[in-house]
């Protein structure tokens, strides 16, 4: 009898695959599964907190069962802001006449008597400042500057004065104008 042999084939046999979709749904159903533990997890009610936990205030809370005011046996709550203390004790001053500022752009004399400061600029930059300040020592005008915050922003003044003569507010006017140097006049009050 011949034997008969079977030939072999020289292709590896090929491992079986699991399809796409049977991925798809091993992946699905782990996620839902996990979503569901979550799920569960968090809808269990939480350990009850402290039972001493602050209350709104209301008029229950001051009165008694008889509609009366409670007595001052109760223990007092800390407070938790300071403002509502400390509010009352700041004053705050409001200048019955605001100062009249005016360009000082015409060239006739001021009469009304008063005291006047004239500001020669006002600048956002300090050495700004400083070299209108030199410019005004040059022409022999003492000045100083005014640092002054306003919004967060810094601005310095450069400030003549402040006078109650109406002879040097005047030449010192006609010195400014000459230089051609725009002043502001502030009459601060009498």
């Amino acid at each position: 009898m011949a034997q008969h042999r079977r030939r072999r084939s020289k292709r590896p046999k090929k491992k079986q695959e699991y399809p796409g979709w049977l991925w798809m749904m091993f992946g699905l159903s782990l996620g839902l599964a996990v979503a569901f533990a979550v799920y569960v997890k968090d809808r269990q009610p939480a350990e009850p907190g402290p039972t001493n936990a602050l209350q709104p205030a209301s008029l229950q809370n001051v009165l008694d069962d008889n509609g009366e005011a409670a007595t001052a046996d109760a223990e007092p709550v800390e407070k938790r802001f300071t403002f509502y203390d400390m509010l009352p004790n700041f004053e705050v001053i409001i200048p019955e006449q605001e100062p009249d500022v005016a360009a000082d752009v015409e060239p006739r004399a001021v009469i009304q008597p008063g005291l006047y400061v004239l500001q020669a600029g006002s600048f956002s930059a300090y050495a700004d400042a400083d070299r209108r300040r030199a410019e005004l020592a040059l022409h022999g005008i003492e000045s100083q500057i005014q640092r002054v915050t306003i919004d967060d922003k810094t601005y310095h003044r450069v400030r003549i004065g402040p006078t109650n003569d109406l002879d040097e507010l005047n030449v010192l006017r006609s010195r400014l104008r000459s230089a051609q140097i725009d002043v502001l006049r502030i009459r601060l009050g009498d």
